[in-house]
């Protein structure tokens, strides 16, 4: 799931928000603190920094 969700924060026709209700997470921050404590980075840091 972590590669899809890497995949999908490329595609920025998308919000972070969009991309964690794909994904199946109820609420966008929960997604994000997924992220973060997956990576180590915020989704939106992730997007700007690759």
């Amino acid at each position: 799931m972590l590669d899809v969700a890497k995949e999908r924060i490329f595609d920025t026709s998308k919000s972070i928000s969009e991309i964690s209700y794909e994904l199946g997470f109820p609420y966008p921050q929960h997604f994000s603190r997924w992220f973060k404590k997956m990576t180590g980075c915020t989704p939106n840091e992730y997007r700007y920094s690759n």
